[in-house]
Parts: structure tokens; sequence; C-alpha cells
């Protein structure tokens, strides 16, 4: 997810942080829960550096709403902190010994609980999943493709109907889901519920407006422990507790409040103030200023400071479908601007010397994932300005098509940095001159998923360890998350070889099919990241992991 939140997809087998509480000595006060001493005011704050961009599970493509969403909303399985799928609103896992899934493989039964409440207190009944994920398939957000297994769903897409056959109920808490295909993935779609699958209220959505339900305290229902209790549009965003919520553990934070604070250096300073708890929620681990990082990391409160592989990766993105660097035309001058990157400079400039990021050059999945490539594995990444100048004066001769490129990106001191270094090495090594643009990131992403840009900024951060998230959701034909218009029949074969297959007979095809795409110098890649966290020792709870903030009502403040 350009989070950032999904053929054969396993169960996220990483092995990252697990649940760490850091603990403090009690000062007086407080409620004492479980040996530990908790604070009387249970507020989380924590800052954004650019206002949300969606609830709506039918259109999440960015992490920072996922990180949210997440604790709004739930699905029928989700993922617990160590990244192992578990029942959520489904009372077990499907699989073949309890009768979830057929021996075809083709068909899925879920039973719900039934005693879970949307937080308006409406039961949630299995005609609830189905309006969502018939609202998600109709709505073809980024991520709808998500359910494109399910019998019906191409009919959907191709407004032939407007729900999905595959989706039948028996009875109030028993669902059935039909497939086109077996598809061992599908279990850990489901599971990624920030994302097209997660259960929205229909009398929510119609009173609210389809389009602003979820912007208003009032109609944002979920399911999930937190509510939104208040918003001012690009200043602030407020969560409560769901009374007598439905699911464990129960939570202990009363209130979290979110600045929306364009210059993160501002936010860490209030946190050095003690105005913020963490810094880091919300996807914003990205985008902590270098020169921060390294001043922090040298004082007093480097304890505070976390580094958590955030499987990440960044690049340049080229406009497939129009533009100087659209389709086989395209190819030289693709690779030039490749080449001309020093990715060495870059990680120095723009990843406080490296500390929070590395040299993408092992392919766009990063390091320590399934498809990885290999260290050095990517030519694309190799600077060699001699041949990039080369291909320049081959593609552009005069420079015509060059004239006037802007390169887009969303706000925060990473992208800029990214975006100043590229610039400069653009001039230096190619001599082209390109501007920049930085757009606010609900538009950035509208837009380029639209396809207006011609070169910008990319990223991807894996919802799972599986390379059928980065191939479906992004380099695949009209894949949603895509934004490029990027298209190579070969690879599309490739990959629905390989969707087809166990994880370990289809990783040879998905390396195969990321061949093809540097063979077409389909982008430039730039850099994998490290998350950095600012977390004062009296949160107690888990730590975010390679893919997820921790959920809020595993959280807590202690005596401080």
């Amino acid at each position: 997810m350009d989070r950032g939140v999904g053929a054969f997809r396993a169960l996220r087998s990483l092995a990252i942080v697990g649940a760490i509480g850091i603990l403090v000595a009690a000062c007086g006060g407080g409620t004492t829960t479980g040996g530990t001493q908790l604070a009387a005011d249970q507020t989380l704050r924590f800052p954004l550096n650019d206002d949300i961009g969606t609830f709506d599970p039918a259109f999440l493509n960015a992490a920072v709403d996922a990180a949210f969403a997440q604790n709004l909303f739930d699905g029928l399985l989700k993922f617990d902190d160590n990244l192992n799928i578990v029942p959520d609103i489904a009372k077990e896992i499907p699989t073949t010994s309890n009768g979830g899934i057929s021996s075809d493989g083709l068909t899925y039964t879920f039973k719900l609980r039934n005693d879970v409440k949307f937080s308006n207190g409406d039961k949630v009944t299995a005609k609830d999943v189905i309006y969502s994920w018939n609202r998600a398939a109709k709505a073809q957000g980024d991520y709808a493709s998500d359910l494109d297994h399910v019998v019906g769903y191409k009919d959907v897409k191709g407004k032939k109907a407007t729900t999905m056959s595959g989706l039948t109920s028996s009875d109030d808490y028993t669902l059935k889901v039909q497939l086109t295909d077996p598809a061992g993935f599908f279990l850990t779609e489901v599971a990624f519920f920030t994302a097209v699958t997660g259960v929205v209220s229909e009398k929510a959505v119609t009173s609210g407006g389809e389009d602003t339900w979820w912007t208003k305290p009032e109609t944002l229902i979920g399911t999930g422990p937190y509510k939104m209790s208040a918003r001012v549009p690009k200043q602030s965003l407020d969560f409560v507790p769901v009374d007598n919520w439905w699911g464990s553990p129960k939570p202990v934070l009363k209130k979290i409040h979110v600045d929306i604070i364009a210059d993160l250096s501002s936010a860490i300073a209030k946190y050095d103030q003690n105005g913020f708890d963490n810094v880091g929620f919300g996807d914003m681990n990205g985008n902590v200023p270098p020169e921060d990082i390294l001043r922090i990391k040298a004082g007093p409160k480097s304890s505070e400071l976390k580094f958590i592989p955030k499987v990440r990766t960044t690049w340049v993105g080229f406009n497939y479908e129009k533009g100087p660097f659209a389709g086989a035309a395209g190819k030289d001058l693709r690779k030039a601007f490749s080449l001309a990157i020093d990715r060495s400079k870059l990680v120095d400039v723009a990843c406080s010397h490296g500390i929070t990021c590395a040299a993408a050059t092992g392919g766009l999945i990063s390091k320590g994932l399934k498809g990885y490539l290999g260290d050095n594995a990517d030519p694309l990444a190799k600077f060699d300005a001699a041949t990039a100048k080369q291909l320049l004066q081959s593609a552009d001769p005069n420079k015509t098509k060059t004239k006037g490129l802007v390169y887009q990106y969303n706000p925060g001191a990473f992208n800029k940095a990214i975006a100043e270094n590229l610039q400069s090495q653009w001039q230096d090594n190619l001599g082209v001159k390109v501007d920049l643009a930085a757009t606010e990131r609900q538009t950035f992403f509208q837009r380029r998923t639209k396809k207006e840009y011609t070169i910008f900024r990319h990223s991807w951060q894996a919802d799972y360890d599986h390379p059928q998230d980065w191939f479906d959701n992004l380099f695949i034909t009209d894949a949603g998350n895509g934004g490029t218009g990027y298209s190579n029949p070969q690879l599309d074969a490739l990959v629905k070889t390989a969707d087809a297959k166990k994880t370990e007979d289809a990783i040879a095809d998905y390396k195969k099919a990321s061949q093809l795409m540097i063979d077409d110098a389909a982008y430039a890649p730039l850099v994998y990241s490290l998350g950095v966290f600012l977390t004062k020792p009296y949160v107690k709870g888990p730590q975010a992991n390679a893919f997820n903030d921790p959920y809020w009502n595993e959280l807590s403040i202690l005596q401080h």
C-alpha cells in the first residue's frame, strides 16, 4: 500500500518485532491494572504531516489512512501483532478440516460471531458483509481487485450487475463465498480488512452520503474499538473508545488526539516538550527529518528512538501511456533518467547518511521479502552518467521532449529531500532541468491514479510477504495502484501463472516478471526504507511492526 495497505498469498511469515511493553516506575496516582500503574489521563497524542485522504474501506489506498481505519473497522479476519491471521468478526479461520474450505478450493464458508455490533449499536450480520464487499467492487477503488476471484466480480466491474453472485448467506451468521479459481491467497486478502473487505454500515453510508459519510463523526459508523469524535480538516482529528465494544482487549486509552502539522521538525519540537507521546504513528515514520534523527540519536533521549524495518520501496514512476516516457519509444529516456542517479549520494542526503534507508539495488520488492532479487541485482540502480547521457542524446537530441518536465510528489521531509536531490542530479548528470511540485497527499494520489503525471514519486509498503501483493496491485495491466499505465502482456501471463501456484513454486515466475520490468526500464529504483519512531517510555504496548502500527486498544499510558 502506498501507505501505505493486496495469486497465492501465504500467511505473513516475516519474523519482525514482537510485542514489547515499555514500563517505567509509577510515581503516584492513576489506576493499577495487572501490576502496572496507569496515568489518570489516558490520551495518546501524535502528529500527521497532512490530512487523511479517506477512511472509507472501499477507497483506501494509503498507509496513513489504513493506520487509522484498522481501529475503526473490522473484517472477518485480521493480522495480529506477530503478523499471523486470526479470527475477527468470524468465529474461526475456514479450513478444509473444519469444513470452511471445499475440497476443490472454490468455496469458503465463514461462520460469524453473533455478538458483533456497529458503533451505533446495530448488530452485524452476513448481510452487512455482503453489502460492504459488493459496494467495494462497484466503487472500483485502488484495491477493488482484491475481490476479483469472487464469482460475479467481473460483472459488477463491467456494470452488468450490482451484486456478486458468489456471495450468499443461508442465515444471519453464515457467509458463503464462491471463487472462480482456487486462490490460496484469499484468506490473506480477507485479513487485510482495512482495504475493501472492511465491514461498513449501509445505514451510515445512506444517511451520511456515499462520498461524505466517513467525514462526519455522526455517520462514521464502524465495528472497531474506536470512533471519530471530532475532525477539523487540515487541523486535527480526535477519536474515543466505543462504549461496550464487543471485542478484546477492551480499550484503555480514552482519547486519541492527532494534530496535523506540515513541518515534522515542529512536531518533534513539540514531542521534546511533551506535547506528543509519539512521532511515527500514522505512517509518519518515513518523514522524520534527517537532522532531527541525528540530533536525537546523539542525545539523552536516544532510547526513545526506534528503527523498525518497514518493507517499503520508493522509486520514480513514469507515465507509460503518454508523454516523453511512454511505451517502447520512451525506454531509452526512462533508462537515462534512472542511470543518471547516484544512489549513494541520494541515500547520504535523504536518509541521514544511510541510517533510515538504503539504496534499492535488488528490484522493487523490498529486501527481506519473498521475491527480492538480491543485492545489486537490478541494473537500473547502477549509476552510469556517461551511458545516461548517450541514451538521452539518442532519445531526445534537441532536449525538446524533456523540456518543461515537472517531478510531482506529496509533501514530507523525506519526499522533499528525495525530490531536491533528484532535481540536482538530473541537472548535473543529464543537463536536464526538472521542476518540482508538491501536491497535498489526497490530491496527489487521486491524480497519480488517474495517470495525470509525467514523472513522479511512487512507493509501496508491502501489505504482506508475498510478491502477488506487488504485481497484482502495481504492475499488471490496469493495476489499481500503478498510476503509470505500464502494460506488458508477457508479464501479465507470468503473474497469472504464478498467482495460481503455491508460494514456494511461484517465486521463480515472479522474479522472471521482475526481470521483464527491468528490461522495459519501467521505473527508476531509489531506496528501501527503515521506519523511524519516537515513543515516550510511558507508552505501554506493542511496537509497530514491519507492516502496521499497533492497534490502539492494545496501548495505554503509564504514570510518569
